[in-house]
């Protein structure tokens, strides 16, 4: 995406989360942020050597600039960078976008050519368009709380997924609208909210409760609908998650890993159905096998009978995951606290991933400006682009 300009109007997740897709495709993208303060992400912890892992795991790549949109000053210079731009994505809430002239159909209005993308919790219309919206409360709205956690308590996700999937589809939208515009030469106002990007990742669970009667029960680790498939803890302490997907492996795990054969016939459990009802017999009778079993000679043991697993790992434990090292997956990137680690996006291509530095806030106001004055003046005006209008 070398020779496209993105302009970012954007804060904490979703966006951000897009635009940083982009970023690592070559793109130039310019993040417009609050003077002062910035993006309110970059003040939810100070773990990554002083800086929030929000911030840096979603950032890297882009030129951060200070704006006061709300000037009469910065609302000029913002008209001036969308002209120049061929992607706008933002995240503000849809009345203040209205209120200053950036949602996706007036920037498209006014410059036929750009790709403008807004997303937002609830979309425009309807009676929760200008609710506010964050990432639990999407979870909740969404029903995904409601079938995950255990058979007490629901919880939600650990990561904010409600963001991440909103940002994926404003990313893969963007790059549909680029696409088309390549044939016709025309821009695209899209949209994406949250409570219908995560709707979307939700239609196993709706088809399971509407059509079937019940929504899938809550199960902790373990899968809701196939059995055994969830933790299980060694001897040794170390947890491996199995998972088995039909009767064939069902038998073999019996004879090979449990090594009670019988239990391949038993009526209790002669189909996935009744292993889900009886779930509770199943489990123990599981769990007192590989709580005798060492780490090695479970993993041998699942190995040799080709039962798919895997271990439950913390995050120091993924970090140092021998499959990224052995694909040689991490890089270092600069932030104005000092180099950290990333992960390489996970499409492997033919092309170089750039991943460029986080940018410390309003790090690129003035070389920006000066490109602004005069393209020629900028380093980085190589970038170009195609301009919006």
């Amino acid at each position: 995406m070398a020779g496209l300009v993105v302009v970012a109007v954007e804060q904490a997740v979703a966006a951000p989360f897009a635009t940083r897709q982009l970023a690592d495709l070559g793109a130039r993208v310019i993040k417009v942020e609050r003077p002062g303060g910035g993006d309110f992400s970059r003040g939810y912890d100070r773990t990554v050597n002083g800086l929030a892992s929000h911030f840096v795991w979603l950032n890297r790549g882009k030129e951060s600039i200070e704006l006061d949109i709300k000037s009469s000053e910065g609302r000029a210079v913002l008209e001036t960078l969308i002209s120049r731009a061929d992607v706008v994505v933002q995240n503000l809430a849809p009345a203040a976008a209205r209120r200053l002239g950036i949602d996706a159909k007036a920037l498209v209005d006014r410059f036929p050519r750009l790709v403008a993308c807004d997303i937002s919790g609830y979309g425009s219309g309807g009676p929760y368009a200008d609710r506010k919206a964050y990432d639990l409360l999407i979870q909740s709205e969404s029903g995904l709380v409601s079938i995950t956690g255990t058979p007490e308590t629901p919880a939600k996700a650990g990561i904010a997924i409600a963001d991440i999937s909103a940002g994926m589809y404003a990313y893969s939208g963007v790059l549909g609208a680029l696409l088309q515009r390549g044939r016709t030469g025309e821009g695209q106002a899209l949209e994406v909210s949250m409570l219908e990007a995560l709707g979307e990742w939700m239609g196993y669970p709706y088809y399971y409760g509407c059509y079937g009667g019940t929504d899938p029960a809550r199960t902790g680790a373990s899968h809701a609908t196939i059995a055994p498939y969830g933790p299980v803890a060694t001897a040794t302490g170390e947890v491996l998650v199995i998972g088995l997907q039909n009767e064939r492996e069902w038998t073999v795990f019996c004879e090979r890993v449990l090594r009670r054969p019988e239990l391949g016939d038993d009526p209790r459990f002669a189909e996935n159905a009744d292993r889900v009802a009886h779930r509770d017999e199943l489990d123990a009778i599981v769990a007192d096998v590989f709580a005798r079993l060492p780490l090695p000679e479970a993993c041998s043991r699942l190995d040799e009978a080709a039962i798919a697993y895997g271990r439950r790992r913390t995050m120091e434990e993924f970090a140092g995951h021998p499959q990224l090292a052995a694909r040689d997956r991490w890089r270092r990137v600069g932030t104005s606290a000092g180099a950290v680690d990333a992960l390489l996006p996970p499409v492997t291509a033919g092309w170089d991933t750039p991943m460029g530095d986080v940018p410390a806030l309003g790090e690129h106001t003035d070389s920006v400006l000066a490109w602004l004055a005069d393209p020629a003046s900028d380093p980085a005006s190589d970038h170009g682009g195609h301009p919006g209008g």
